[in-house]
């Protein structure tokens, strides 16, 4: 495993860097030489306001916070800490007009996100805590039953990267389950007011711990669903509005790589995205089982291919596609380049595409997907290139 996805998006503006370069073997730069080339910290434009792009799809959007904890597994990075515990925004189909703004994250964890990040940092915590979501907190569920899908981020990246991404999907007619791994990012912020920090930040040495990495998310992610779909006393008080038998998985970076090992081991999971993550986990020979699976990507330059990808894609005994998006980055399908393009922050070298423009590209292309293989309702966009997205190509 060369991690070259990971290294691939190290520039100077660290709060674009998953910390997982830090960490990476091989290509990875030193943390030291990384840092030297930071900029000063940047001067906050007044009045600055980030706002998500709006939702595309019909239903309004519903969000509760859930704090669910696994009896029966230790946590897996501080097994003195007890039982794993994860935090996990529940977005839904909400009744239009109900429930009051949906704060984008806790104060705490955006402090640390940006301290830890940014090293240096002057921007000030309000920037990302009051940016605009759309969905509602206290929210009345719409009737129905609709598909699951549930949402992992990249390492060390809270799952509040994943925001717009959860919005739209919710707003298309699903039920999103959007997970924070503990421990495996800059915070997680707890329903006691605590906020736990990176472990495992900079431990992740070798190509055994990042499939180790991979197989605990999986373990997460189907811990999340045995909770969201037990039959007699679910975790979730909407619980009703979950078709058990249509749920997908996506995730960006490691979040995307741990889709393989969650679609191999779950058989509940019938259809995986992989936005952007080098695979620490391969597709086995033996396949996936003959899951649907779509892999997005930026283009690497000087016409490199993952090694991971290509030999996954060759795996693959299912629907498949592998898209690349040109001008793309690593962050290009979160919300990050949101913030950057309001604060007037870099972009790594080579990004030609607009922070909205790349929201909009990663919402329509997972929504299709999962429509195509949840829904059962036929997705043109999926079979080529079209004149309307022409950064997207197609893997031959």
């Amino acid at each position: 495993m060369t991690g070259i996805r990971r290294t691939a998006v190290a520039v100077a503006f660290l709060l674009a860097l998953p910390m997982s370069v830090v960490a990476a073997p091989a290509l990875a730069a030193p943390a030291t030489s990384v840092a030297a080339t930071a900029p000063a910290p940047p001067t906050v434009p007044a009045g600055v306001h980030v706002d998500l792009p709006r939702p595309t799809g019909p239903y309004a959007v519903g969000r509760e916070i859930l704090h669910l904890v696994d009896q029966d597994r230790p946590d897996p990075w501080v097994p003195s800490a007890g039982p794993r515990q994860l935090m996990v925004s529940m977005y839904y189909p909400a009744k239009e007009g109900t429930g009051g703004p949906a704060p984008y994250m806790t104060p705490e964890a955006a402090r640390l996100m940006l301290d830890t990040k940014l090293p240096g940092n002057t921007i000030p915590t309000e920037v990302v805590t009051g940016a605009r979501t759309w969905a509602r907190t206290d929210a009345l569920p719409r009737h129905g039953r609709f598909p699951l899908v549930v949402l992992s981020p990249g390492f060390t990246m809270p799952r509040t990267e994943l925001t717009s991404l959860a919005e739209d999907l919710t707003s298309r007619g699903y039920v999103v389950a959007l997970v924070d791994h503990t421990y495996e990012n800059t915070g997680t912020t707890f329903p006691d007011g605590q906020t736990l920090t990176c472990v495992e930040c900079g431990k992740l040495k070798t190509e055994e711990d990042w499939a180790a990495l991979n197989e605990s998310r999986a373990k997460d992610v189907s811990f999340v669903i045995d909770q969201l779909t037990a039959h007699r006393h679910p975790a979730w008080r909407y619980a009703r509005m979950i078709d058990r038998d249509r749920i997908g998985m996506a995730g960006h970076s490691v979040g995307g790589s741990a889709t393989v090992p969650a679609l191999l081991t779950d058989d509940r999971i019938r259809a995986g995205v992989n936005l952007d993550g080098t695979m620490d986990f391969p597709v086995p020979a033996t396949g996936l089982k003959g899951k649907p699976f779509l892999m997005i990507g930026h283009p690497l330059g000087d016409g490199q291919e993952d090694p991971s990808w290509t030999e996954s894609w060759a795996n693959l005994d299912g629907w498949k596609r592998w898209l690349t998006v040109a001008g793309s980055n690593h962050g290009t399908f979160t919300d990050n380049p949101l913030f950057f393009e309001k604060l007037g922050l870099p972009e790594p070298p080579g990004t030609t595409i607009g922070a909205e423009r790349g929201v909009q590209l990663t919402r329509e292309y997972v929504a299709a997907f999962f429509d195509l293989q949840l829904k059962g309702i036929d997705q043109p966009i999926l079979d080529g290139p079209t004149p309307e997205n022409p950064e997207i190509s197609f893997h031959p």
